[in-house]
């Protein structure tokens, strides 16, 4: 029977594991999802400008250009606590991936089940020298990110997973 918390019902995300060692992503991450926002978000109001200046005139386009730059306040403050959110962690049988804030994911990842773990980094991500693990597992289209990482690090967690997958499918 479990205890019941003063609070109100517990949820399953109350019980994540809190005993492991999560490891953070690194906080460039944050600099990085920033910029790739504030990008797509100069791109749209590039390419919105002109109907909307010729729909709503000069004070519409004040407001809809106001509207833009609270989007991308509220944006940025959830893409900083996101990057916040995200951790892994190694046990002995399985890697645990954990994101969100709304919407919250644990993942994880037996050894056993892990085909392929590839490196990549996209051009601003190569700027500030991070990379991202990814992880192919057994079940079709199955893929883990942790994305934010050194590339030491990134390079020694592959290494590791390729290993522990590799010794658990010899034991098979």
């Amino acid at each position: 029977m479990s205890r019941r918390d003063p609070r109100g019902p517990s949820l399953p995300f109350d019980h994540w594991p809190t005993d492991l060692d999560w490891q953070p992503m690194a906080g460039e991450l944050r600099t990085v999802r920033l910029l790739g926002m504030g990008v797509r978000i100069l791109l749209l109001a590039v390419v919105l400008s002109v109907p909307l200046a010729l729909w709503l005139g000069p004070v519409g386009l004040l407001y809809a250009f106001g509207a833009a730059a609270a989007f991308a306040a509220l944006r940025s403050w959830i893409i900083v606590r996101a990057v916040r959110a995200w951790g892994f962690a190694e046990r002995e049988k399985d890697l645990l991936v954990k994101h969100g804030l709304l919407f919250r994911e644990l993942s994880i990842v037996p050894y056993g089940r892990i085909q392929l773990v590839d490196l990549k980094a996209g051009p601003i991500e190569r700027v500030f020298s991070l990379t991202t693990v990814q992880i192919r597992t057994a079940a079709l289209g199955a893929v883990t990110e942790i994305p934010g990482l050194d590339p030491q690090v990134a390079e020694g967690l592959r290494d590791r997973l390729s290993a522990r997958a590799a010794e658990v499918r010899e034991g098979l």
